[in-house]
């Protein structure tokens, strides 16, 4: 897990999520439990992220994105508690799905036109986001499918995603800590132990990313933002 999640954070979107459907199972941690449980570590490798891509940030993007990334939030915060743990699995899996589709339509159009603009696009994609990372942490695909279809170069598209999931992440804290009450000294102790796992896995991350083509790069996030929605809706017992 500790690995997966350095990986994410270091340019590979949505790795992440191919372990949540897995430990948010009831016999692991559970969905919300699980929340707790990553978010600590998500806010550390968010701080490495930011400075090793802190020249290549988009603002532009990031400023579409967090207001409704705030609407994202407060709709997480109202059904959170009106939803059944197997739900909240579909719920993330179809906030990916919905990713994926309009990803799909983005790249059919061709790279001669130009990339989504209208108030709508950023809308759709920062209220998921802003939703699913709340609810169990899996915004990373469906960030990945926005920056995507915004034609970003890899370091552009690793270091806007770095900054927006800092905004995001460091602003759930406090909802996770005194309103849902899932992040504890417990929790704290357990993320504790794969902080060193989550350094081995970022630093690999950036290698990576700085030896992989453009094209490559591109299709390995597309690939796990497929992975992501499958596991997602898979019952596993």
């Amino acid at each position: 897990m500790g690995l997966f999640l350095g990986l994410t954070k270091a340019g590979f979107n949505g790795l992440t999520a191919v372990i949540i459907p897995i430990i948010a199972l009831d016999n692991f941690f559970g969905a919300q439990a699980s929340t707790g449980l990553l978010l600590p570590l998500l806010c550390f490798a968010d701080l490495i992220a930011v400075v090793y891509y802190r020249n290549h940030a988009e603002w532009k993007y990031i400023g579409k994105l967090i207001p409704w990334a705030v609407a994202g939030f407060a709709v997480a915060v109202f059904v959170v508690e009106l939803i059944p743990s197997q739900a909240f699995r579909y719920l993330m899996g179809g906030c990916l799905l919905i990713g994926l589709l309009v990803m799909f339509w983005s790249d059919r159009r061709g790279e001669e036109k130009a990339p989504p603009s209208g108030l709508w696009f950023s809308a759709l994609f920062g209220i998921a986001g802003g939703f699913a990372s709340m609810v169990g942490n899996v915004a990373g695909p469906i960030m990945s499918v926005f920056l995507l279809s915004m034609r970003l170069p890899k370091n552009s598209f690793v270091g806007t995603a770095a900054w927006f999931f800092l905004i995001v992440n460091y602003a759930k804290l406090p909802i996770q800590i005194f309103v849902w009450q899932n992040i504890t000294v417990s929790t704290l102790l357990t993320s504790l132990t794969l902080v060193p796992v989550v350094i081995i896995g970022i630093f690999l991350g950036f290698y990576l990313v700085k030896k992989i083509s453009e094209s490559l790069f591109r299709k390995l996030i597309m690939i796990l933002a497929l992975l992501s929605t499958v596991l997602l809706f898979i019952n596993i017992q």
